[in-house]
């Protein structure tokens, strides 16, 4: 097999394998939201057909306590290493809708990009994954490693299912290294590993007041109120610079080596034009004596995703709220372990209560922080590989967002993971307007299939 045989595949179907990634965009299978359970049902069976299409065997949906893993193998490469590839066709909610250019759920190319919900996060890069192996079958004949698929549709959310079922089929999930296509390059047409992730603690935090909603004419000035207390309690979490100031919280942060954070303070990292064209405020936050880049990799945070309570719709209600929600997370780094940060946080949240309110914390999900080894054999496979489509040599980066299942991997499995994405830092994941660079697609699939011949050769 040669390099142009699977460049010469790739643009031969590139329509097709356009169709069928719009195909699974449409299907909005949002994971967190119930009324979209037979949305994500139906992308779970999708993703089956494709597996089943690119000839994989004992392809299953297999069911959880909310949704469906896909799984699926290959397993007729005697004598050569197994690469266990791993997607979500889960995303995220669309919310605000009305923010959206195009549909959210209607793929729509323009500027030479591809938006949709899920488009990069995790729809297109998983899509490259399952054309890189039918591209490696129709130009090979066979594949030149083993592949098992596992395929989830709760990353979103946490991934709750997938470390159980991780946890218990060690010995059908046994592989020489996991391959994980959920990441970015550091810049446009910059190759880039990521090495390492922070880890995602994800919690929902209520505040009780008053027994019962009170009027606030009568009540008001003596009663304790629930919103109140929550968003004051929330605020004592930082300072004014942005440090945490939740007792404990980076007793077992573990720092990156020297070496790593030089190797950061060389990558073409512009700040005002991170500040502009990525987060669009007026001045970044965080721990001043830290760069932006170890604010984002190798340190924790918290933040407020949202606060519930009282009466918030159309014309007046003076009421003084008895109860209020806020779903909060924190990302943590290597050595930080997650039920003790929530167990720091519940007893910081207790101490420090406004009187008249009480706070209790639930978990509803979490995930430790992982690195890799970017001296695994697949790694520097990877390097080697990427690095020739690119044209130029890889970088290797960390990320601040978390992937739940390569820690899993790691710890259940004990393999590495490839952290190989195509995505780019603007892609809006998680927002409005979510991106896939259209030819970033056509660049993952030849690079994924390169990455595994050159595998199987090694």
């Amino acid at each position: 097999m040669t390099a142009p045989s699977i460049d010469t595949y790739v643009e031969t179907h590139r329509q097709r394998f356009l169709d069928e990634l719009f195909e699974l965009l449409r299907i909005p299978s949002i994971s967190t939201l119930p009324e979209h359970g037979g949305d994500v049902a139906r992308a779970a069976a999708f993703v089956a057909a494709q597996l089943g299409g690119i000839g994989m065997e004992n392809v299953e949906i297999i069911p959880t306590a909310r949704h469906p893993l896909v799984y699926g193998e290959w397993l007729h490469a005697p004598g050569k290493p197994t690469v266990l590839c791993y997607g979500h066709y889960d995303v995220q909610p669309a919310d605000p809708v009305d923010l959206w250019i195009s549909p959210p759920f209607e793929p729509t190319i323009r500027d030479g990009n591809i938006y949709a919900r899920g488009a990069v996060d995790d729809k297109g890069q998983m899509m490259a994954q399952f054309k890189a192996v039918e591209t490696l079958r129709a130009t090979h004949g066979s594949l030149p490693v083993n592949v098992k698929f596992l395929i989830e549709g709760e990353e979103e959310i946490g991934g709750p299912n997938i470390a159980a079922y991780v946890a218990a089929q060690g010995e059908k999930l046994k592989a020489d290294v996991a391959l994980v296509c959920d990441t970015s390059l550091y810049a446009p047409d910059l190759p880039t590993l990521c090495v390492g992730l922070r880890g995602l603690i994800y919690l929902e935090v209520t505040a009780q007041g008053p027994a019962r909603d009170l009027h606030s004419g009568l009540y008001g000035g003596a009663a304790p109120n629930a919103v109140e207390g929550l968003v004051r309690l929330l605020a004592k979490a930082k300072d004014d610079a942005g440090r945490l100031r939740i007792d404990g919280i980076y007793e077992d942060v573990a720092e990156p080596a020297p070496a790593e954070i030089a190797s950061w303070r060389r990558l073409p990292f512009d700040e005002k034009a991170f500040l502009e064209r990525e987060v669009g405020a007026s001045s970044l936050t965080g721990e001043p004596d830290r760069t932006v880049l170890e604010r984002l990799w190798s340190r924790p945070s918290f933040e407020i995703h949202g606060i519930g309570g009282g009466f918030t719709g159309a014309g007046s209600k003076t009421v003084i709220p008895a109860q209020a929600t806020a779903k909060v997370s924190f990302r943590v780094v290597p050595n930080q372990d997650p039920e003790k940060v929530i167990g720091v946080f519940t007893d910081w949240a207790a101490r420090n209560a406004p009187a008249g309110v009480t706070v209790s914390v639930k978990a509803l999900g979490m995930g430790p922080a992982v690195v890799v080894d970017p001296d695994h054999p697949a790694v520097r496979v990877a390097a080697e590989v990427m690095a020739e489509v690119f044209g130029k040599p890889v970088v290797y980066t960390r990320s601040g967002g978390s992937v739940p299942v390569v820690a899993d991997f790691a710890r259940r499995l004990g393999l590495g993971t490839v952290m190989m994405g195509f995505g780019l830092p603007d892609d809006a994941l998680h927002s409005p307007n979510e991106k896939f660079r259209l030819e970033n697609y056509y660049t993952g699939i030849r690079t994924i299939a390169r990455f595994l011949a050159r595998y199987g050769q090694a």
